[in-house]
């Protein structure tokens, strides 16, 4: 049965009138790598909260970007680059109430996330003509555009660059972010860089998962990893190759079965992170 699916959605990929499913698979490969990659430092640092809270926040961006667009006409404004500067700015606001603010640090938090989604889900409704808000919650493939591609190709080679140049003091941070100032590590801008690094990895996926989905993606291949992984590069490079296939399969019965793409995604994450965690479970006894 699996087999035949598989076939039937393989078979689409080539169809030339297919090219929206091409594009949902491409862009979720491409999202994958960073989304494993950061996902692991996320799970490592224990931010998966703050990171949901940033990928909540996006939606404000994607609201007023839509409302620009119809009732000022600002063509250029994509909802991916509104989302992307949305996911920025919530990412420095969380940063330095996580860092400075003497407030109750989870309240503080929690009100950026509900705002950016009030604004977001306004926006929306104020923007003339017919807006699905819930394809930009959830996610739909039929959103996914060539133009989309590019930017996540683009965002993901800079979070890769990033990663590249800065993994060193990135890891010292999230184990032990004292020890790491002690040696010269100056901790709270690696930390509010990660969140950075969070915020636009998030933004990736929208598109394919949505605003409210996007966070598992995030954390629960580097959290399935992080299971039987006996170092950090191990759990990252475990955590993208989870991803791939979590996207290709997904994606896969999605299309064949007829059912939301993004909830598809998740649910078999989800599906493989709780049986993973009962068998360990298990067999450690």
């Amino acid at each position: 049965m699996e087999g035949i699916i598989m076939a039937e959605f393989l078979r689409a990929l080539l169809d030339p009138d297919m090219g929206f499913l091409r594009n949902a698979l491409f862009l979720g490969l491409i999202g994958s790598i960073p989304l494993g990659a950061v996902g692991t430092f996320v799970v490592a640092r224990r931010v998966s909260y703050l990171a949901a809270a940033i990928a909540h926040s996006v939606l404000g961006g994607i609201g007023a970007s839509l409302y620009c667009r119809e009732v000022l006409g600002w063509a250029w404004l994509h909802p991916m680059l509104g989302a992307l500067m949305a996911a920025v700015l919530s990412a420095c606001l969380i940063g330095w109430v996580s860092l400075h603010s003497k407030q109750r640090e989870d309240a503080v938090i929690g009100a950026i996330w509900v705002t950016g989604m009030a604004i977001g889900l306004l926006f929306i409704a104020r923007t003339p003509g017919y807006v699905d808000g819930m394809a930009y919650l959830f996610g739909d493939i039929l959103l996914v555009s060539s133009f989309d591609l590019w930017i996540a190709g683009g965002v993901g080679a800079l979070i890769l660059a990033i990663l590249l140049c800065w993994h060193r003091q990135i890891v010292a941070v999230c184990f032990d972010a004292e020890f790491a100032s002690i040696r010269g590590v100056r901790a709270d801008w690696i930390y509010l860089l990660l969140l950075l690094l969070t915020a636009l990895t998030v933004v990736i996926l929208v598109s394919l998962v949505g605003v409210v989905l996007v966070i598992a993606l995030l954390t629960l291949p580097p959290a399935i990893a992080a299971l039987r992984a006996r170092s950090l590069g191990g759990m990252l490079f475990a955590a993208i190759l989870m991803n791939i296939a979590f996207v290709f399969v997904g994606l896969g019965l999605s299309f064949s079965l007829d059912l939301p793409t993004g909830p598809s995604i998740i649910l078999l994450a989800a599906a493989v992170y709780l049986i993973s965690n009962g068998a360990k479970c298990l067999f450690s006894r």
